[in-house]
């Protein structure tokens, strides 16, 4: 009796396993067809960048490939379809030393002047070696304490001040009485004007901020530091369909426009407004010293959109159809010449069910607790104080290198 009841238990979990995994086969096929045709789709784009005055901005530090192969040519193009008066273009460069980058931007000023576009372009001798040669004698803001008794210059502070020094012929216009309807940051990405129309274009015009997708070495994306899903979760992937948060990951398999807490990624549109009617000045920053002591970092990329008014009321967006690199050829490979979707069939099955693996059995609530012990205790030292970007922090210090930047 026990041997029959044996097989019988044992068939019937066999049948149960094909069943199973015929209903996972028939999940797949129909997730990659509906996939396939939404990332067919292309919205039309209603608003085009000649009604706009858009304020265009960068940081640019050993990058010189890049500017020669696209970005210059890029830049160019972009500012003749926006029109010269209704486009400024800001670009501030920090103490290049491994190739010609400053020759590449004193070009792109060159060419720009000649067709009578408005800008101002720093060009900076300054080295991150001359800055660490003459450390303050006692700790100044942006300056922490190490370990080994060393002051170190924060690398988060250090950006937000040259995007905010970026940003100076702004406000110099406005006090001139000349505004703009949306500032673009760029990093150093390859692009066109098509991709930037699309990007103004994102959600139908309405936004506080629109991204795109960055790539490097795809079919990794790149910005992980900065990009939240709509849940403030880090991105749970590198690759497709990238998230954790339902709204965000769903988007994303519609090839629409993915609501997210913050984004960057490369070139990033926002509504101009908050920087124009903020009491004090709405502007880049890190979070504070004594907090980042707490081995507590967030990225002022990230920091940006949680201080920005209008991230709740009108959403931040990240345009999975706007897809930039960081050189020629993670550029051709995500943005393919021929009509073929940039996911092949492998793409979205290996994704979707990495993906639902990973939910399945992976949660970040320890890493977050974590951050959210260290900030408790942070304030928790003096009463009243808080940190309204919590959802930008990792378990990271960053510091400023003589190469570049390192962790503490």
């Amino acid at each position: 009796m026990y041997p029959r009841y044996k097989y019988r238990r044992r068939t019937q979990l066999k049948r149960l396993a094909w069943i199973l995994l015929v209903l996972a086969i028939l999940w797949t096929v129909v997730e990659v067809t509906f996939v396939r045709k939404a990332l067919d789709h292309h919205a039309e784009a209603p608003i085009e960048l000649s009604s706009q005055r858009i304020f265009i901005t960068a940081l640019h530090w050993n990058n010189e490939p890049i500017l020669r192969t696209h970005w210059n040519k890029a830049i160019y193009e972009l500012v003749q379809v926006i029109g010269k008066d209704r486009v400024f273009v800001s670009l501030q460069e920090g103490g290049s030393f491994v190739d010609d980058t400053k020759g590449a931007l004193r070009e792109l000023d060159f060419y720009l002047g000649e067709i009578g576009v408005r800008r101002k372009v720093v060009i900076d001798d300054v080295l991150h070696t001359d800055i660490l040669d003459h450390r303050p004698a006692h700790v100044e803001p942006g300056w922490i304490k190490a370990e080994n008794g060393t002051l170190q210059l924060r690398r988060i502070p250090f950006l937000a001040k040259l995007r905010n020094q970026a940003l100076e012929p702004f406000y110099e216009l406005l006090e001139k009485g000349e505004t703009f309807t949306k500032i673009l940051f760029l990093n150093d990405v390859a692009f066109n004007t098509s991709q930037m129309r699309a990007l103004l274009n994102t959600n139908g015009g309405q936004y506080a901020a629109a991204c795109a997708l960055d790539f490097a070495k795809p079919p990794a994306f790149y910005d992980t530091f900065a990009l939240r899903d709509s849940e403030g979760h880090e991105a749970m992937m590198s690759r497709w369909p990238y998230f954790r948060g339902r709204e965000s990951r769903q988007a994303m398999k519609k090839n629409q426009p993915i609501p997210v807490k913050s984004c960057w990624n490369g070139a990033v549109l926002m509504d101009a407004a908050p920087f124009y009617t903020a009491v004090d000045r709405f502007a880049f920053r890190g979070i504070s010293d004594d907090l980042s002591l707490h081995h507590v970092e967030g990225s002022e990329c990230c920091l940006i959109h949680a201080d920005n008014p209008l991230s709740k009321s009108r959403g931040v967006f990240l345009n999975p159809t706007v897809r930039v690199g960081y050189n020629a050829s993670a550029y051709s490979i995500v943005n393919p010449a021929t009509q073929s979707p940039w996911l092949s069939v492998f793409d979205i099955v290996r994704g979707s069910w990495e993906n639902r693996i990973r939910r399945w059995f992976w949660t970040d609530y320890f890493v977050r607790s974590k951050i959210a012990g260290r900030l408790s205790q942070w304030a928790a030292d003096r009463k009243g104080r808080d940190e309204g970007g919590r959802d930008c922090l990792i378990d990271e210090t960053q510091v400023i290198s003589w190469n570049g930047w390192a962790h503490l």
